[in-house]
């Protein structure tokens, strides 16, 4: 219901074929291209800021250019780089990215891929990634104690000039090595294009860095690379076959692009990096040792394509678990009730929900009771009335239901800050006189920020979080606020301090606390919020139990630190309280 921007989408393509083979196969040197372009586009829903591609040609003689790029910005992204895309992005390494800013920071100077270029074709090196690295400040300060001067201070720039750096000390190694042979002239330039070890340049890079990232890459001389974070916080999926080795942020997309089963395609799995040699040949290294999994849970409530097989299975087991205590907070009452659903992220869950339903023998009355109206043009004025407008970006079917006589269960995949309820969706349910709405979150109650790319990094921005606070008020708790911001202050690394918040209160509590603050004034319908419970998310998601969103359990150090700064900033800036 709220958009969430998040993680970005990334994109690979290593050509193991002669160009010529392609055109002659496939009737096209586009070949490779077309295939980055369908993988950007099923990925759409990952980046809606920016877009870029890269591209290495192999073939390209000394004098020619052999690495190219182009990036640019707005929803229209994809459309418009490969408007421009012309004969000299043929090559054989290709790679794509989708952009969603989690930091604010905008221009085409933040669009993926960076490039980094030099002189030596093994030192030049393309980056893009789906990552938020939660370290940047002791990145930025390694560096600089190195001599290095970065232009820009951002996690991409950083992890350019780091990854670049290191880069150089490979081939200055294999320099070396090359003269210690007895080899002169190009015969050295030849045997460092053969023999980078691009597991060496990530091996004494990525330690450094603390956060979620799957990290991709090209150099001028032929290597591809793609890296996992080691608590495999986000996705990466990769296939090959004798003519292509391919790697995306999502499984479906392979399969599609590809015509493929489920079963042809691997996971990247955590430290683990897939490199591609110039040569073509491809392996896997682990690169950093797997710890603690924490695969991200909202991957696959929210985020993710519904297509994938065993997401679509988890988002209607999400749903169906949830009968027992929707059942309850009808009072059992079916013959009497609606269900519906919020577009259209939460339709999966829906259908099991009403699975569910009707497992108990019930008939289930089924209505799309809410419409998402085209984006409504609201940057043509301001203030009250752009919120105004903003309100009607949903709309409802009259007539749906019998009014003051049927209970509206209603499902949404989450519920986090609560704006939109309150703006919008409440307001016009309440015309339809529903008997009873129940709003229902196929997740549980989101009460951290996220840290590791989704765009959720404010405490107060969470109604769970403002909810609690409100509690706290009410019963005169307030020594609880100091004594979590004393602690967050003193020892920020030791634990999440900000939980202590939420244990004085029930889910119940809180529930009720968030549903008198969102209850838009002259509602008439009493409502009840239902969340999935944190067993039910891990009964649904196993293989993904990264939950830091809900329990507060963050699986890197530098997590923990930045929402005990977040609730710092909380006391400072917003309370603007001196404790």
């Amino acid at each position: 219901m709220e958009q969430l921007k998040h993680e970005c989408g990334v994109a690979m393509i290593r050509l193991l074929k002669p160009l010529s083979y392609y055109e002659q196969r496939y009737g096209t040197w586009r070949y490779g291209l077309n295939k980055l372009y369908l993988m950007m586009e099923k990925q759409h829903n990952r980046g809606q800021e920016g877009a870029g591609v890269a591209c290495v040609n192999l073939d390209a003689p000394a004098g020619e250019e052999y690495m190219f790029r182009e990036r640019a910005e707005g929803k229209d992204a994809i459309t418009e780089v490969f408007k421009h895309v012309d004969k000299s992005f043929a090559g054989q390494l290709y790679m794509g990215h989708l952009r969603y800013s989690t930091t604010g920071k905008s221009g085409l100077q933040y669009v993926h891929p960076f490039l980094r270029r030099n002189n030596w074709r093994a030192k030049n090196l393309c980056l893009c990634g789906n990552f938020n690295m939660t370290n940047i400040d002791e990145v930025f300060e390694f560096l600089t104690a190195q001599g290095q001067s970065p232009r820009i201070y951002g996690d991409s720039y950083i992890t350019l000039e780091l990854m670049g750096h290191r880069l150089d000390r490979e081939v200055e190694r294999l320099y070396s090595e090359a003269r210690q042979q007895g080899l002169e002239g190009t015969d050295i330039t030849r045997y460092i294009d053969d023999h980078v070890e691009m597991a060496n340049v990530l091996r004494t890079t990525m330690p450094h860095f603390d956060g979620g990232f799957v990290m991709c890459g090209l150099t001028g001389s032929g290597e591809m690379f793609a890296m996992r974070d080691p608590w495999g916080i986000r996705p990466a999926f990769w296939y090959q076959d004798d003519e292509v080795v391919v790697l995306a942020s999502e499984r479906p997309v392979i399969q599609t692009t590809f015509d493929l089963q489920a079963e042809d395609i691997h996971e990247l799995q955590p430290g683990q990096s897939l490199i591609v040699r110039k040569n073509g040949e491809s392996g896997l290294e682990q690169i950093l040792p797997a710890q603690k999994p924490a695969a991200c849970s909202f991957e696959r409530i929210y985020f993710s394509r519904g297509s994938d097989r065993d997401i679509y299975i988890e988002r209607k087991r999400l749903g169906e678990q949830l009968t027992p205590v929707i059942m309850q907070a009808i009072d059992y009452d079916v013959a009497n009730t609606v269900f519906s659903y919020i577009p259209n992220t939460a339709e999966v869950a829906f259908y099991g929900m009403t699975d569910g339903i009707r497992h108990l023998d019930h008939d289930v009355r089924i209505e799309k009771v809410v419409w998402k109206d085209i984006k409504l043009r609201t940057f043509i004025s301001d203030g009250a009335e752009r919120n105004d407008l903003a309100a009607h970006v949903y709309d409802i079917t009259y007539g749906s239901l019998r009014p003051f006589e049927d209970n509206l269960v209603i499902i949404d995949d989450s519920i986090v800050r609560g704006t939109t309820l309150k703006e919008s969706i409440f307001k016009i349910l309440d015309r339809l006189h529903p008997k009873k709405i129940v709003m229902v979150s196929s997740s549980p109650q989101i009460r951290y920020p996220d840290y590791y790319g989704i765009d959720m990094s404010r405490l107060e921005e969470l109604c769970a979080f403002r909810a609690a606070i409100e509690l706290i008020k009410e019963r005169g708790m307030q020594q609880l606020i100091a004594d979590t911001y004393r602690l967050c202050l003193s020892a920020p690394m030791a634990a999440n301090h900000v939980r202590a918040i939420y244990a004085p209160f029930s889910v119940d509590e809180i529930n009720r606390k968030i549903v008198e603050m969102l209850r838009p004034e002259g509602m008439q319908a009493p409502i009840e919020l239902v969340y999935q419970s944190i067993e039910g998310l891990h009964e649904a998601c196993p293989n993904h139990p990264g939950d830091w969103y809900f329990t507060g359990h963050y699986p890197t150090p530098g997590g923990i630190r930045m929402v005990n700064q977040a609730f710092v900033n909380y006391i400072e800036q917003v309370l603007k309280l001196q404790l």
